[in-house]
């Protein structure tokens, strides 16, 4: 399998701009988009999502934290956990928000597929879906998660 890359500019909820280049095979969103599946304010309101949920540090810890080496006076013991940062807090607070405003029955896919990297096959087998089912549920949440995020746009790209 080859590998695809293209050149983004993403923007993030303050507004600044950066040119990004992306494996379009590492994120299934992506993968929607650049066959045209999804249009770009779907897209991107995925992508602020999945910055949220990161930022947020809510990924699964798959090596050891040393930051949170236990001393207590002399004795060893359970450290505390590392307390967050602001920006955790407000990445946490922004995509808790996003999530409820997609709303429940939609949420399931939006964060399987945006933040969980599942693909749209995987995720409909895994909540019980039938075939094909997914992509209209996962636009509708992200129709809605682009509204929260107040993502512009919406030209028609995305083809049903």
């Amino acid at each position: 399998m080859r590998t695809q890359y293209v050149e983004q500019i993403i923007e993030d909820p303050a507004g600044q701009q950066q040119r990004v280049t992306v494996n379009i095979g590492e994120s299934p969103l992506a993968w929607l988009y650049a066959r045209g599946h999804l249009n770009e304010r779907h897209f991107r309101a995925g992508e602020l999502l999945r910055a949220d949920w990161e930022k947020a540090g809510m990924a699964p810890q798959v090596t050891m934290r040393w930051d949170a080496a236990p001393t207590q006076s002399g004795r060893k013991g359970a450290g505390r956990p590392a307390d967050p940062t602001l920006r955790q807090i407000s990445a946490r607070d922004r995509f808790h928000a996003a999530i409820a405003a997609a709303g429940p029955g939609l949420s399931d896919i939006l964060w399987r597929v945006a933040c969980a990297g599942e693909g749209l096959v995987a995720a409909e087998k895994a909540l019980g879906w039938p075939t094909r089912a997914g992509k209209l549920v996962l636009t509708l949440a992200l129709d809605r998660v682009a509204a929260w995020y107040r993502v512009a746009g919406g030209e028609q790209r995305a083809t049903p």
